[in-house]
Formats: C-alpha cells, structure tokens, sequence
C-alpha cells in the first residue's frame, strides 16, 4: 500500500477527525479561558474573527468523526476545514500587518478595526455569545489590562508582568507575536489538510477508474 492509500485509509477513522476538533477546541480555550479571562487581554475584532476560524476547526472535526466513512459528511468536514483555516491565515496576517502598522506609528494601518463585528453568513455570534466572539480590545494591543481593583494570584502577577509589554512567545525574546503564531499554526493545518484532501481524492479517483479492485501498493 502506498503513501497515499494509507493516508485515505487513516481518514476513514475517527482518531483524525478528533485530533482536528480537539485542535480547534484548544486554541479557543487557551484564548478565551486563559489569556482573555485569566491574563485580561481584550480581544480585538480580528482576534475574534481568529475564533471563529478555529471555531470551524471544531465543526469540521465533529462532522468527520460522526461517520468518516461518508462521503457526503466527509466532504463537509474538508470545506468547513478549509475554510476556517483559510480564514484564519486571512486574519493572522491582516493582524500581524496592522501590529506592524502600529509600532511604525502608522494610524492608517489599523482602519477597519470596529467594536461591531460582521460575521460571515450574518451569524450574530456576539449576540449569542458576547463574551466568546464580542471585542472589547483595540487592534493590535495584546498585552494584560488589569481591571482595577482585580486581586491576582502569584501566577497570574507573574504572566500578567511577563507580557505587560505585549504577548511573545518567548517573551525574554521578544520572538513571535500571538498572530505569527496564529499564522503558523493555521498554515500547518492547512498544509496537513490539502496533504489528506490530495491522497483522499487521488485514492477515490483509481478506485471510480478500476472498481471491485484495490489500489495498487
């Protein structure tokens, strides 16, 4: 069996679709649980446009793991998928442009940042969910803005203070920003997507061309 076959093969189990949902699961978590309730960083209407977009993850995971044998939920499943990474690359580097932007002092490079979002399909998710998809933050500012009065943990000062100057991924660094590292992360979904989608369909295709025969090892 080859590459490809086993790629298609491991499509048909619910352990990839699972691994996909629980992604998307996670990244929503760690930015609403931790950095916007714990580490008080507002989120921006590009941050939550990012939700959204691991949001789809989400969806596309549970679709593919009801029955990943179906065509039809599987087919859902990649163009949820696709496009909530699409999406999401779409708002990483609108975000990274816009950070840039205002550590040049550009003023123009943060238009378009409104405390209204629009959602595609005209979902009021900000109605639905306020305090998941409603932003509350500035573009381009991701450090702690503690409410006054707040009592912080050890732990909480200590991160609080550890991105007082902006959010990095090695802070001692300064070394990649939240949206570079929203922007790897969905480039490398989408890589392994498109890797899956290619074996998925060139695998279907030799079966359509020889039926009742196994593709070739």
């Amino acid at each position: 069996m080859g590459i490809a076959e086993k790629i298609a093969a491991l499509q048909d189990r619910r352990i990839p679709w699972i691994l996909l949902g629980i992604t998307g699961l996670s990244l929503d978590m760690a930015a609403y649980n931790i950095f916007q309730n714990w580490l008080y960083m507002r989120p921006c209407e590009i941050c939550v446009y990012i939700r959204f977009a691991t949001t789809a993850l989400v969806i596309a995971g549970i679709l593919g793991a009801v029955n990943p044998g179906n065509l039809a939920l599987k087919s859902a499943a990649y163009i949820v998928a696709l496009y909530g990474t699409v999406k999401g690359l779409a708002h990483s580097l609108e975000l990274i442009k816009i950070g840039k932007a205002l550590r040049g002092s550009d003023p123009f490079g943060v238009q378009g940042c409104s405390p209204s979002p629009s959602y595609p399909f005209g979902l009021p998710l900000h109605e639905w969910f306020p305090g998941i998809f409603l932003p509350t933050g500035d573009c381009g500012v991701d450090y702690p803005i503690v409410p006054d009065g707040a009592v912080l943990s050890p732990m909480q000062k200590y991160f609080t203070d550890l991105y007082a100057e902006g959010w990095y991924l090695v802070p001692s660094w300064q070394f990649m920003k939240m949206e570079q590292c929203t922007l790897v992360a969905f480039a490398s979904i989408l890589s392994v997507l498109v890797v899956c989608l290619v074996s998925w369909v060139v695998v279907e295709s030799k079966k359509r061309q020889h039926p009742g025969s196994d593709p070739a090892p």
